[in-house]
């Protein structure tokens, strides 16, 4: 089935270079020059993914992502000048699931884009046929992907609920911070073992904000992560 895309930049020539650039995939690609436009075509139009700028008029890339998580889980790929750490932790925060700054070399950016829409198309189907996974007052809902703290629904990122989810399927495991990359992201991901330390830190925070009374998620120094045992 042909991968329908949208790329979301203020800059034509930054628009047209993408277009052509995805096109020569098979893809159909569709541009918007800004936040309300790309709002409107994302709550008419089903897509595999979109490609993000950040610096944007009116509506930014950090708040255009906000508003996507709000009700999509479809792959993003922050395309930006913006290259320092903080903006790409940032980045992460607020749902995207890769970040590339420009100037970017095309082979890099087919990479990331096919790699993103592989994962999108498998993140769905669950590996083990539990329905719940309990972790004392947390629940995890594999079918709907939800995960609560006393019966009260907590707002995260698809990669933050795959990565606890799979911690939870094997309690006890320590799991290396590269294991985690290939189990969630896959093996072709380009990003660093950091990604994995912000998207725990951040599951990890929402969990305590939402009432949770424990930390799930122990750090093993100088491995990796695990979580110990679960209750049914």
């Amino acid at each position: 089935m042909r991968k329908n895309i949208l790329v979301v930049d203020d800059e034509k020539r930054m628009r047209d270079l993408l277009l052509q650039l995805l096109a020569n995939e098979n893809w159909h690609v569709e541009e918007a020059a800004g936040g309300a436009d790309a709002l409107q075509k994302i709550n008419e139009t089903s897509y595999d993914l979109v490609i993000l700028d950040v610096m944007m008029p009116q509506i930014d890339g950090w708040e255009l992502c906000q508003h996507i998580r709000e009700h999509e889980d479809v792959p993003i790929l922050f395309l930006t000048a913006r290259s320092e750490t903080k903006d790409k932790v940032y980045g992460l925060n607020m749902g995207a699931d890769d970040y590339l700054t420009k100037p970017f070399d095309k082979d890099e950016l087919l990479a990331r884009a096919h790699a993103l829409i592989r994962r999108s198309a498998s993140h769905h189907q669950p590996n083990d046929k539990m329905k719940t996974i309990q972790l004392k007052e947390i629940t995890i809902n594999t079918e709907a992907h939800e995960i609560y703290v006393h019966d009260v629904l907590v707002s995260v990122t698809p990669k933050e609920f795959d990565i606890l989810y799979h911690l939870a399927l094997h309690p006890n495991k320590v799991f290396p911070r590269e294991s985690l990359l290939e189990q969630i992201w896959g093996i072709d991901f380009l990003g660093d073992e950091r990604t994995v330390d912000q998207h725990i830190k951040n599951v990890r925070e929402k969990l305590k904000k939402a009432g949770c009374s424990f930390n799930p998620i122990q750090t093993v120094w100088g491995i990796g992560y695990k979580i110990k045992g679960t209750e049914s």
